[in-house]
């Protein structure tokens, strides 16, 4: 049996491709162009706007979205700027943090409305973030103590992200797009 599309499925889908494409290279480039390296430990650290608009995809967009500009936008970043190897568990990593923040922010059809689920959203999707990279660093190294060095610059990286994004988020919300 053949499926048929109708013109309004159609503009939909391509919307909602356009829609994550920008969403991804709004990731991308607040990642690159908006960071600042953290001389913390040898690995240090990268504090930058990437997540703060991981948050924003999530909060504004759902789940689906948020996870796929997270773990896309942020995994990209790591092909092309050194940081190669970690681009797996970047895409696991913020793919789950994003997907945590949608799902909690849109939950029981909130669709990213209330500002205190949006704040507990971001803040409960640290932790999943911060346990994947964890582990990703244990296994590379060979040593479950080393990654601890590298939770202080992942908890600033959240908290700013946190600080940017709920307040655009409730700007944004009141734009007759996102109601």
């Amino acid at each position: 049996m053949q499926k048929t599309y109708s013109a309004s499925s159609s503009r939909t889908e391509i919307f909602d491709l356009i829609l994550s494409a920008m969403l991804i290279a709004l990731v991308f480039v607040a990642t690159v162009f908006l960071n600042i390296k953290l001389p913390i430990t040898a690995n240090g650290g990268l504090v930058h706007l990437g997540t703060a608009m991981l948050f924003i995809s999530s909060i504004l967009f759902g789940p689906k979205k948020g996870a796929i500009a997270g773990a896309i936008g942020m995994g990209l970043f790591d092909l092309i700027s050194g940081w190669t190897l970690w681009a797996p568990f970047t895409i696991v990593a913020r793919g789950l943090q994003g997907y945590v923040v949608g799902k909690i922010a849109w939950s029981k059809g909130r669709n990213g409305t209330s500002i205190t689920f949006n704040i507990i959203a971001a803040i409960v999707s640290a932790p999943f973030m911060l346990a994947v990279y964890y582990v990703c660093e244990g296994i590379l190294y060979s040593n479950w103590i080393a990654p601890v060095a590298s939770i202080p610059g992942n908890i600033v990286q959240n908290v700013v992200g946190i600080i940017v994004a709920i307040p655009v988020c409730v700007v944004l919300k009141k734009v007759p797009f996102f109601k």
